[in-house]
């Protein structure tokens, strides 16, 4: 490629100074790695573009601009997502108002704190792709309040079908998936798991393989040289049971031990207490790395184990599950990333695929994979361990058994 003129300090120019950054083909080539990654992951965070591209914040932010000045994605906070807008071209191809919407979806989320966002976003996006009006609820926990959401959705007029995300657990769960089922609108649950006893039924879902992150995770640490490698998991959170079976499936698979469940409850004595006789057992057991779900759990456990002089990642190296929060950790925290974003378009592609096929498309599962971001927690260290811990001392799975009371502060 032909050297840029140098600039005033006597280095080569920066292509995207100056406001040249649409008109030369390495400028292009970044967009088009931008655009590659948010075609993937329905968005894309400016610091984490920058770090993999090598070049500054504020030319990523630039091409971002560009790519936005162009039509092709919409900035957020932060970075950017698939455009939001309708495609002028979906109107053109069908006849009539472009803007008129095909269908009526409606979607029930039990959160929008924390996880549920990046797939509400990709599940709006991808139906304002597609022409489908979309319309939004939030729910708790408790179930009679996750149909008391869907039937506001069920009587609204022209609703068509549902995505929704209702408590699954125990049998009132079951009886939940048998009412979703009667329903006379097709539902696809989102990071919800049919159970066996409504295998055979007409409903649809999209989930993440949690099982497959763990074992990600397991495997990073293991390569990193740890042999002993702890999971610290909240028991009520829905996620927990397949991360365990991961973390327990790859720690088999490579020869390591596996003790029974060993519960740490966070109690009156509050977090740092808790926390502190995770660090404890971490030390008994002689554990040299941890898998944490989820994300502020992860950092509570990092901030902790700094402050008594633990380092990380040489003493104790951490992986939480999820990535909302772990990039902020000190250092920034290793993260098995779900793809949420992805997951919510497609449990909008499931739901208007029965809609434009109807009853003789066969009911589809949908599982997607999840990834590993590595950084600074968990980078490969000096690893000293006395072996002769290993044999008295099982290896511990550590739960949370109640998010509440765990918080940072």
């Amino acid at each position: 490629m032909q050297q840029m003129p140098p600039g005033q300090d006597g280095r080569p120019a920066d292509p995207a100074r100056n406001g040249a950054a649409g008109k030369t083909p390495f400028g292009l080539q970044r967009r088009e790695r931008i655009m590659q990654e948010i075609r993937q992951h329905g968005s894309a965070n400016v610091s984490d573009m920058a770090a993999r591209l090598g070049f500054s914040e504020l030319t990523v932010r630039r091409d971002i601009n560009a790519l936005a000045q162009q039509g092709l994605v919409t900035r957020v906070h932060g970075g950017a997502v698939l455009r939001s807008s309708f495609e002028p071209a979906l109107g053109a191809a069908v006849g009539g108002d472009p803007r008129a919407p095909r269908f009526v979806i409606g979607m029930v989320v039990p959160s929008l704190d924390y996880y549920w966002p990046s797939i509400v976003h990709g599940a709006r996006a991808q139906a304002t792709q597609l022409r489908a009006r979309f319309v939004l609820r939030t729910s708790t926990r408790d179930v009679r309040d996750n149909r008391r959401q869907i039937e506001a959705l069920l009587g609204m007029p022209g609703m068509q079908g549902l995505i929704v995300a209702p408590n699954l657990a125990e049998a009132a769960g079951l009886e939940m998936l048998k009412w979703l089922d009667g329903l006379p609108i097709p539902v696809v649950l989102a990071e919800r798991r049919i159970r066996p006893e409504a295998s055979s039924w007409r409903l649809e879902s999209v989930v993440t393989d949690h099982a497959n992150g763990a074992m990600q995770a397991v495997h990073h640490l293991y390569e990193a040289g740890h042999r002993r490698i702890g999971l610290l998991a909240e028991r009520r959170n829905p996620t927990a049971r397949f991360v365990r079976q991961g973390w327990r499936s790859a720690l088999t698979g490579l020869g390591l031990d596996v003790s029974p469940d060993d519960d740490i409850r966070f109690d009156a004595e509050g977090r740092d207490a808790a926390i502190d006789r995770v660090l404890e057992r971490c030390r008994s057991a002689a554990m040299t790395a941890v898998l944490v779900l989820a994300d502020p759990h992860a950092l509570a456990l990092e901030q902790l184990a700094i402050d008594l002089g633990i380092r990380v990642p040489a003493d104790l190296a951490i992986v939480a599950y999820d990535d909302e929060l772990a990039r902020l950790g000190d250092p920034a925290i290793t993260a098995v990333r779900p793809p949420k974003q992805a997951l919510g378009r497609e449990a909008v592609n499931l739901l208007i695929a029965r809609l434009e096929d109807g009853a003789n498309r066969p009911a589809h599962q949908v599982v997607l994979s999840p990834e590993i971001h590595i950084r600074e927690s968990s980078l490969p260290a000096e690893i000293t361990v006395d072996t002769s811990a290993y044999g008295p001392e099982p290896l511990t799975d550590l739960e949370l058994l109640n998010d509440d009371d765990l918080t940072i502060g």
